[in-house]
């Protein structure tokens, strides 16, 4: 049986489900909201990052640093590419 649970939940019927399977408050308002907005589907995988591949090996070396990739500055595109990967 759904119940209101208030205004800042706007999909009372994926809440409860949530609920039930354990999900947090905050996760299941979160997850609901999202489920009712038009323009959100949390069920879709994916961003919107190019792969890696298309990145310049300066940009590549620039995140590799960001994640302090050790022998980074040695590495060619492709092994920057691979370390990247493996994270």
């Amino acid at each position: 049986m759904t119940s209101d649970h208030g205004p800042s939940v706007k999909d009372d019927d994926v809440y409860e489900a949530l609920r039930e399977d354990g999900a947090s408050k905050e996760k299941a308002a979160r997850i609901a909201n999202a489920h009712a907005n038009d323009r959100q589907n949390p069920g879709q995988k994916g961003g919107s990052a190019s792969a890696y591949e298309a990145w310049t090996k300066e940009e590549l070396y620039e995140r590799a640093q960001e994640l302090e990739i050790d022998g980074r500055s040695d590495m060619s595109k492709d092994d920057l590419i691979d370390a990247l990967r493996k994270g």
